[in-house]
């Protein structure tokens, strides 16, 4: 595995546990309605960040090309967080941007 691959690995496990949590945590609020694109984001942005991972591990062909789709996962999930006031979702937009950034970096 690609030694330049450490901080973005460690940027994606982050995300891939906070989307989890801020996924479960938005199911369990008490207007789960009005958190209906959160939600879905969180799912896509843990799935996307669960493939980089997988693709960095193997040092796949493909980590560019994947990093750059999960940076813009990521930016999107961590943008939509970052609008609702629950402290899983600001924290989960936090670490949605420092995954985007690590994954940037990797992409470029």
């Amino acid at each position: 595995m690609n030694a330049n691959y450490k901080a973005c690995l460690e940027a994606g496990f982050n995300c891939l546990e906070a989307c989890n949590i801020c996924f479960h945590a938005c199911l369990k609020e008490e207007h789960p309605e009005k958190l209906t694109k959160s939600i879905e984001l969180t799912r896509e942005c843990a799935d996307f960040c669960s493939l980089a991972i997988a693709a960095m591990q193997r040092s796949s062909i493909f980590v560019k090309d994947i990093c750059g789709v999960c940076a813009n996962i990521c930016e999107l999930c961590g943008n939509e967080c970052k609008k609702h006031d629950h402290e899983h979702c600001q924290k989960c937009a936090e670490i949605c941007f420092q995954c985007a950034e690590e994954c940037r970096k990797l992409s470029a």
